[in-house]
């Protein structure tokens, strides 16, 4: 029997009314809707949205949260970041995967695009959370022939363990970027994706230096290199992408490449942070929002992603109308499904119920005169009240099952890094 949520009088973009939920999709928006429906929400002092899509993070690296800070990306990743990633095993992933989207959940992220280690129990934790991702399987090669066979036997293995996943998770191909992955192995990892129908999801132009490093390595930019070796297609999500002229969007919007910005990570490392979003959206790509993981943004809180997105985008171009608050919704919803290929993001029926309900009722919210500037520009993730993904509710009054369980684990575990 599919289960029932029914939320009474809860203000859409559409007025107040009525949702009905059953199974994991919203069955029927309506004025007044009479359903005897398993759970009923009170929807007074609420505002429903979608849930938001974080299209690009390393969820277990909430571990790393203040490992590395206030240095350069390659010192950061070279001297930091990859050798604590030695010493991580299947507990550390699972319960640091678990802190992520207990923290996710919190401020209101229902879906995540994940890029990190020990796949099966990235998966396990996200499941028994009740969240909605895509795992890659990760290629990192760093240029080193001798990992090539054992990438690929990996690869093979964990396409073929994802086949069992079901449920809200879905395998990808995850190509860490053009300067850290050889030839060989971004062709392969492309075809392997290719053939499969999987998503790619790789890094490229994060820093002014990787450009430089790119065009005295291979001739060009890292996204025409991309290019040339026919790794750039419709399946592929581009993260950062903050060093790219106008040539490079080109491409992106010739090959129907999706592109997550990562404003606190990139200002955090001082990676830049006059990302071309006018510039993408005018050439037509699909810009979507993500955090980083929180070794380099501190935290996954989508909100305060917007905000600061928005408050940077309208600063470096001299532009107040730069970035306005609805395009700065749909990067964090709507435009997050459709690079994923998943029908959410959105409130309709038919689509999957990944809801948030956001409420109101506090001084960030006073006067109401304007709902989405209050969200973004004065309210913070603490508005998030409850959280409905695939049509299961996972948070309700701020309240989550297994919260202190997760952060005493966590506590006891993370040492082993240090």
């Amino acid at each position: 029997m599919e289960s029932t949520i029914l939320i009474k009088g809860i203000m859409t973009v559409h007025g107040k009314r009525d949702v009905l939920i059953k199974g994991e999709r919203i069955e029927k928006i309506a004025d007044n809707i009479d359903f005897n429906a398993q759970k009923l929400i009170d929807g007074t002092k609420k505002h429903l949205l979608p849930g938001f899509i974080n299209m690009h993070t390393h969820a277990a690296m909430t571990l790393m949260r203040g490992i590395g800070e206030d240095m350069v990306l390659k010192e950061w990743l070279y001297k930091k970041i990859w050798p604590t990633e030695q010493k991580l095993d299947e507990e550390l992933v699972y319960w640091g995967t678990k802190l992520a989207c207990l923290e996710m959940i919190k401020s209101g992220t229902t879906c995540f695009n994940d890029q990190y280690w020990y796949l099966e129990s990235a998966v396990k934790a996200t499941a028994e959370m009740g969240l909605r991702s895509v795992q890659p399987f990760v290629i990192l090669d760093l240029y080193d022939p001798s990992k090539f066979s054992k990438i690929k036997e990996d690869c093979f293995m964990a396409w073929e363990k994802s086949q069992s996943w079901g449920g809200a998770n879905r395998f990808a191909i995850g190509i860490h970027s053009p300067y850290s992955v050889s030839q060989e192995m971004l062709l392969w990892g492309s075809e392997f994706a290719r053939e499969r129908n999987l998503l790619v999801h790789i890094h490229v132009s994060e820093t002014e230096g990787e450009n430089r490093d790119s065009i005295a390595k291979h001739g060009v930019s890292p996204t025409l290199y991309l290019d040339r070796c026919g790794v750039l297609g419709p399946n592929v999500i581009a993260a950062h992408c903050l060093w790219m002229d106008d040539r490079d969007i080109e491409i992106f919007s010739e090959r129907g490449v999706k592109v997550v910005h990562n404003i606190n990570s990139n200002l955090k490392i001082a990676s830049g942070y006059k990302f071309r979003y006018n510039e993408f959206r005018d050439a037509g790509v699909t810009v979507t929002l993500g955090t980083d993981g929180c070794a380099s943004s501190n935290n996954l809180d989508m909100l305060e992603a917007m905000k600061i997105a928005a408050l940077v985008q309208k600063g470096w171009r001299g532009d107040p109308t730069a970035l306005p608050i609805n395009e700065l919704l749909s990067l964090a919803t709507e435009n997050g499904g459709k690079a994923l290929g998943i029908d959410t993001g959105v409130i309709r029926e038919g689509s999957l119920a990944d809801l948030i309900l956001i409420d109101t009722d506090s001084y960030a919210f006073t006067p109401d005169i304007n709902f989405l500037a209050n969200l973004i520009y004065s309210a913070n993730s603490s508005c998030v009240e409850s959280v409905i993904c695939n049509g299961q509710v996972v948070m309700e009054g701020r309240g989550v099952e297994g919260e202190r369980e997760i952060l005493d684990n966590v506590n006891r575990l993370y040492t082993k890094l240090l």
